[in-house]
């Protein structure tokens, strides 16, 4: 019998390297939700994966999909409660962003 291939590894994968990137640019929300995702359709794969082993001939990029997808998980989590920490830290929303701004005029980037 051919070999098949899991039908969402793939897409999987990609959703969790584009999270390391996300973790960065949102806060880390969007680490998180596409970290989600990517666990939400490796979910279903295990389930295809568990009823019929031999058939499926990339279980090793479903493990590569799932641990990736975990560590996006993860950078999202200590991103998100890093920014919560930083504006409480620095008294509130106004605050944070009058440190933004700051921060990307020493850079020579547009505030607004």
């Amino acid at each position: 019998m051919e070999k098949q291939k899991l039908p969402n590894v793939t897409i999987s994968l990609v959703l969790g390297i584009i999270s390391f990137v996300a973790c960065c640019c949102s806060a880390g929300l969007g680490g998180i939700v596409l970290s989600g995702i990517a666990f939400f359709l490796l979910k279903k794969d295990e389930k295809l994966l568990m009823e019929n082993p031999e058939i499926y001939d990339n279980a090793g990029q479903f493990k590569t999909a799932k641990i990736i997808a975990i560590v996006g998980l993860i950078l999202g989590v200590i991103s998100l409660l890093w920014s919560v920490y930083s504006i409480v830290s620095m008294g509130g929303w106004d605050a944070y962003m009058e440190s933004q701004r700051e921060m990307m005029e020493q850079m020579g980037l547009p505030t607004e």
